[in-house]
């Protein structure tokens, strides 16, 4: 039988209940992007469907990913293609996404083959699931519900970010997230775990702790009291080879607070 013949015979065993269950993601996405993007909750859903790349490249990959869970050859990648060159967000037919994802923006999103994510995530531009080495077998990370990563942050490898966790913007995770933390840094560090959440609201990326910052603020106290009391000790005072600043706080003030 010639390969389109397959193909058409492929496409029709696709059925009624494929194309449902498609068509229910869309809702739940379109839903979450009214909920979870302050600018799309006075538009209407036909809109943010012609107008959002994340909500496009999200059905797009829904069409995709069915496609290659039946086994068809080549239009799975035709059609991921497609999508990343229109919204410039990249995700292989092969990855397992969940209900009602938010992508925020979305440029530059890449979601690599095995990556596996949850329902009611979020994701802003810039992010990546990625891969380490060549290896076959699961090489992406496995994001549980609830997670919300910030822009441009890596997750690279087959660790798992757990449920309800938070990646601040631009980290480098490499490591797991136990559920309900809060990840920053390069590597990422856990800067909040088991409900002790740092100050300011959840979706306020621009305070969360530093904790590099913290360590240097920690140093710089102990290197004072050390001078101190060298200098009881001898009566001379140390003199400084170079000009210290006391660190301060210059992340201004909360913007979620009206």
């Amino acid at each position: 039988m010639p390969a389109a013949g397959c193909v058409t015979i492929e496409l029709t065993m696709l059925g009624l209940g494929t194309l449902t269950r498609v068509a229910r993601e869309l809702r739940q996405d379109l839903t979450a992007a009214q909920e979870r993007d302050p600018a799309a909750r006075g538009i209407g859903r036909g809109e943010i469907l012609l107008t959002y790349g994340g909500v496009q490249a999200l059905l797009m990959h829904r069409v995709a990913h069915a496609l290659n869970d039946s086994g068809i050859p080549f239009l799975p990648h035709a059609v991921a293609n497609a999508s990343r060159v229109m919204t410039g967000i990249e995700i292989h037919p092969a990855a397992e996404i969940g209900d009602a994802l938010f992508i925020d923006h979305g440029a530059g999103v890449v979601i690599g083959e095995t990556a596996a994510i949850g329902d009611h995530v979020t994701l802003y531009q810039g992010v990546t699931l990625g891969g380490t080495g060549f290896a076959r077998g699961k090489r992406h990370p496995t994001v549980e519900d609830d997670v919300i990563i910030g822009s441009g942050a890596k997750l690279l490898g087959p660790i798992t970010v757990g449920r309800a966790s938070k990646v601040g913007a631009n980290s480098v995770v490499i490591h797991d997230v136990p559920a309900n933390s809060t990840v920053v840094g390069n590597p990422g560090h856990p800067v909040r775990v088991e409900g002790k959440k740092p100050g300011g609201p959840d979706a306020d990326w621009a305070h969360l702790p530093d904790p590099v910052a913290d360590a240097i603020r920690a140093l710089s106290r102990r290197v004072a009291e050390l001078e101190k009391l060298l200098a009881e000790a001898t009566g001379k005072r140390p003199e400084p080879t170079a000009e210290v600043r006391p660190l301060r706080n210059v992340r201004g003030s909360d913007p979620a607070s009206g």
